[in-house]
């Protein structure tokens, strides 16, 4: 079995940001219990940031990115060392692979990512994966390693992601808020999985919240791979996921299946605007595989450049897919609602191409 594993700043530093080794100790107990009967077990792990902070005295988390990127750049090299010499104990070898968001949406980086990734696993090897968040550009982050975990799941065809946090899974209220709410244990393939409402804030050590754990189970589901969201600290609770125990909240793969780039629109890429239409674009795109073409285009909300992620949404103003542009929103903007052949020369005639656009699901 193929397994993919993503463990929260939150359960492994403390308060200040230190590196707790007994989480590390715990994670990497269980990943070699995996390793010993077979399975292949991929650990993405966040915690640089805060081990940054730690180690250089900040007395909290700055926002400025450039002081992010230097911190992290800090902190990921004493987060190595403690995973490596965790798992050297127990015989094995951890490999550091940092990621950005190119080697997901690129063919090549993406094919490279996997070659790498199921190369050092036939060696034996457990790929310590994080975002790359020293040299990731502002517009180009993920924000937070949740959805990378789902990302990286589908591209190495895992069987199942385990998304470790500080919480035993999705309720069906914030649990530290609301005395009654109520631990959700199963989210069916027909369920919409984030019609749930969860916050986006996450524990002021780490980036990612329940919302963004949600994004990456939905990702996950449609990439056909069953998804465990569960508290980290609980014991054995890698081996319990993996094997179908009951343990946290887990969600159904999905019959229909996506590509890299199209969940990588889908769900992983943040919108930079949206594109109202009308109902015959709407028809058009909704019941046959055809492009967004300016004609169709009622309005143009937001600014974004060429290979931006934007809404498109519907006379009544409900986003129903989701597509990378072609077309800049200064050049947009003074031709919405003309014909192809009413376009100025050399203007891109498809403003999404049907193969940059995915359709949300209800």
């Amino acid at each position: 079995m193929k397994i993919v594993a993503k463990i929260g700043t939150s359960s492994l530093t403390d308060d200040a940001g230190r590196i707790e080794q007994h989480a590390i100790s715990s994670l990497c107990d269980q990943v070699a219990t995996l390793c010993a009967r077979g399975d292949e077990v991929v650990v993405v792990t966040s915690g640089a940031v805060a081990s940054g902070i730690a180690a250089v005295g900040l007395d909290s988390r700055p926002s400025d990115m450039a002081t992010l990127q230097a911190l992290s750049a800090v902190g990921q090299s004493r987060l190595m060392a403690v995973y490596n010499e965790e798992l050297a104990s127990r015989g094995l070898v951890g490999a550091q692979v940092l990621l950005d968001p190119h080697d997901f949406i690129d063919r090549r980086q993406y094919l490279h990512a996997r070659q790498t990734i199921d190369r050092l696993l036939e060696l034996g090897c457990v790929p310590l994966v994080n975002e790359n968040d020293a040299i990731a550009n502002t517009e180009l982050r993920y924000g937070d390693n949740d959805r990378m975990a789902a990302l990286l799941a589908h591209n190495i065809s895992a069987d199942v992601c385990v998304l470790l946090t500080d919480l035993d899974g999705l309720y069906t209220a914030d649990p530290r808020t609301v005395a009654d709410a109520k631990l959700i244990e199963r989210v069916t393939a027909d369920d919409p999985l984030l019609a749930i409402s969860a916050s986006s804030t996450g524990s002021g050590r780490g980036s990612g919240g329940m919302a963004s754990k949600l994004a990456a189970a939905r990702i996950a589901s449609w990439s056909g791979i069953r998804t465990v969201i569960a508290r980290a600290s609980r014991h054995g609770v890698l081996l319990d996921a993996v094997d179908g125990n009951s343990v946290g909240t887990e969600f159904d793969a999905h019959d229909r299946r996506l590509g890299a780039r199209k969940l990588w629109i889908a769900f992983a890429a943040e919108t930079a605007g949206s594109l109202v239409v009308d109902d015959g674009a709407r028809r058009a795109l909704t019941t046959r595989p055809s492009s967004l073409l300016p004609a169709g285009i009622t309005h143009v909300h937001g600014h974004f450049d060429e290979g931006d992620t934007v809404e498109i949404v519907g006379p009544d103003g409900t986003a129903f897919a989701r597509g990378m542009v072609f077309v800049a929103d200064r050049d947009l903007r003074g031709v919405i609602g003309r014909r192809t052949a009413e376009l100025p020369e050399g203007m891109v005639h498809e403003v999404i191409h049907r193969d940059d656009l995915v359709l949300l699901p209800d």
